[in-house]
């Protein structure tokens, strides 16, 4: 969430490598909780996780900068104004999907226990399974 918020407060002058750079010291501070963990062994492998997480990114950029261009009274006005139901609900499929495979790059980083090591391949299943209903509802949502 913090990365996310990082993405979309910086849509006013959007500077992507400055926001990578921020995100991976978001990362630095998850890992430094997580590493007094004893089953858990993470190392970030940037090289994997990089490019999906610039996509994402730029993409969350260029959406809220989209949103925010006009000061709307509320997000629904914005969302209605900006993208047509069918647009958004694949926006927030993309944006969705593009989570998924960051999520699945970041669990390929980390040395589970070997019973629960299974369980990345599942969570990335589930998250893909899901983008399309939640990204229809979030649009349904929005656009009434």
């Amino acid at each position: 969430m913090r990365k996310d918020a990082l993405a979309i407060h910086s849509s006013s002058k959007p500077q992507l490598p400055e926001i990578l750079r921020r995100v991976r010291a978001i990362d630095r501070e998850f890992l430094a909780r997580v590493e007094r963990l004893p089953l858990v062994q993470i190392r970030i492998r940037y090289e994997d996780i990089e490019p999906i997480r610039q996509r994402r990114m730029q993409q969350l950029v260029e959406v809220a900068a989209r949103l925010l261009q006009t000061p709307w009274r509320g997000i629904r006005p914005a969302v209605r104004a900006c993208y047509g139901k069918a647009e958004f609900e694949t926006v927030v499929r993309e944006h969705l999907r593009l989570y998924a495979a960051e999520v699945h790059a970041l669990s390929r980083s980390s040395r589970l226990a070997v019973l629960l090591a299974p369980l990345g391949e599942r969570l990335r299943r589930t998250m893909d399974e899901q983008a399309n209903a939640l990204a229809r509802e979030v649009a349904g949502l929005l656009h009434g």
